[in-house]
């Protein structure tokens, strides 16, 4: 049955948004096998940012954790776009978020559990995933969060 990634989505009243076009030379996802790789995805919105600035300075962690939940989606959009249907996916099998972080702020994985815990209520146990969560000094346009994912699909 197609479309109960998307109509899950809609359930939890999000919409899939269009995918985030580039901002330098790279594509937003590549499958290479078995495996879709995303670019890294920043939280744009209607395309920019909500938000700019360090976790732990100008961003709230609740605010960034949040942040992190919309680079979700927009991966999840790239991931559509190389693969056309979102039920195709096998599992998440690995996310990395990246939190550009005040010098004292610590609490990059709490930050990032915005795009696992969203990944698992859109994907149910196909969205559990191992993860890093990395604390940087700065992201692409002063983003607070950057969030990239490999995620393993079913073959042709």
């Amino acid at each position: 049955m197609s479309g109960v990634v998307e109509a899950r989505i809609a359930e939890l009243g999000l919409t899939l948004p269009e995918v985030v076009p580039p901002l330098a030379a790279y594509q937003p996802a590549v499958r290479s096998g078995a495996y879709v790789y995303t670019a890294g995805q920043l939280p744009m919105v209607d395309g920019k940012l909500p938000l700019t600035g360090k976790v732990g300075a100008e961003v709230t962690p609740e605010e960034a954790k949040e942040l992190a939940a919309t680079c979700a989606l927009n991966g999840l959009a790239a991931v559509k776009s190389v693969v056309g249907d979102l039920d195709r996916i096998a599992r998440v099998v690995k996310v990395t978020g990246f939190v550009a972080s005040a010098a004292d702020f610590t609490g990059q994985p709490a930050v990032i559990n915005g795009t696992s815990e969203l990944l698992g209520e859109i994907l149910g146990d196909k969205g559990v995933h191992a993860r890093s969560a990395v604390g940087v000094a700065v992201l692409p346009l002063d983003a607070p969060v950057e969030v990239e994912f490999l995620v393993e699909i079913v073959e042709d």
